[in-house]
């Protein structure tokens, strides 16, 4: 290159914004990406493929490793000390918006400790029992859950997550009284409930391979509609208990980090919404694709921590943990 090109070439590049130009040689080290909840349940699968996917697109490894606990906080937590540089992320789950409400003294603080990056997918839910059990229906089950206050107990991914304030919200509806035992994700639930130390569970589709094996019976599903996999099944608002839960979930990183690496960031995760290797693990867990911009996310992170005030405060549940 003789100097009057180098000279152009740096002048070029002087006329980048910062911002650009920090982000050219970003990712250039394997990045870490936390997961809210433990290893091998349905969130890690689904984590991994898009970590896998958006990999090829970064050229450098996304590494996936679990923290999971306090109804899928503690992965996030861990972002406020991490550096804002993005190789370090996190799944968000919505419980972030919702527990700090619960707490006496909140451990985040949803507005200001993340950066947005992408919103990719979210949950089914539903409430499975034994394939054993007496309950053929939901309605068995509230009838006996009557007869029995308290008798019957139910496992869910832990104490402030979707799983468990749907059941509960459902209960008061119902007019039923359920003992309630959480887990830290699917994983020990599915291992509890095969097992027979809990009647009942409300989760995510980490019971789908189970009930398709037969070991376990999907009582009724908690969203706006019917699953496209299990159509037989109604759900709760149908059968008159007006309780929908739809639980988006995607990927932040510590606040105040570079837009040019938010961009490179969620362009590569983007593009894996395409991929055809994780849409056909999001089906085998009947998860949709729910996609939204940081912009998007953003503004739906303020909207949501007003929304769970408001259930959180209908619940009774305020300042309980």
């Amino acid at each position: 290159m003789d100097r009057r090109t180098l000279l152009v070439a740096s002048g070029a590049l002087a006329a980048l914004p910062s911002s650009a130009l920090r982000a050219q040689g970003f990712p250039s080290r394997p990045i870490t990406l936390y997961c809210a909840f433990p290893a091998g349940g349905p969130t890690d699968q689904v984590l991994r493929a898009f970590a896998e996917s958006a990999s090829r697109t970064l050229g450098q490894p996304i590494v996936v490793e679990s923290k999971p606990g306090a109804g899928g906080t503690v992965a996030p937590i861990a972002l406020k000390s991490a550096n804002p540089d993005g190789y370090t992320l996190s799944q968000l789950a919505i419980s972030i918006f919702r527990i700090p409400h619960m707490q006496k003294a909140p451990q985040l603080d949803a507005l200001r400790d993340f950066t947005y990056i992408i919103n990719m997918t979210g949950y089914t839910f539903g409430l499975v029992v034994p394939a054993g059990a007496p309950w053929k229906t939901l309605k068995d089950f509230v009838e006996d859950a009557k007869k029995n206050p308290g008798k019957i107990d139910y496992g869910s991914t832990g104490t402030g997550t979707t799983p468990h304030l749907a059941i509960e919200e459902f209960a008061a509806k119902a007019g039923i009284k359920l003992t309630h035992v959480p887990f830290k994700g699917s994983a020990d639930l599915m291992t509890s409930i095969l097992g027979g130390h809990v009647q009942a569970a409300s989760d995510s589709t980490g019971w789908a391979p189970h009930v398709e094996s037969g070991k376990l019976r999907l009582l009724v599903t908690f969203g706006s509609k019917r699953t496209k996999k299990w159509p037989e099944v109604p759900t709760l608002a149908e059968l008159g208990y007006e309780t929908v839960s739809d639980s988006p979930f995607g990927i932040g990183g510590p606040p105040g980090m570079d837009p040019a690496v938010v961009k490179t960031l969620h362009d590569a995760f983007r593009k894996s919404l395409d991929d055809p290797k994780v849409l056909a693990i999001l089906d085998r867990f009947d998860q949709s694709v729910i996609y939204m911009s940081p912009e998007e996310y953003t503004k739906y992170a303020r909207q949501m921590v007003d929304a769970e005030r408001v259930t959180i405060d209908r619940l009774g549940l305020r300042g309980t943990m």
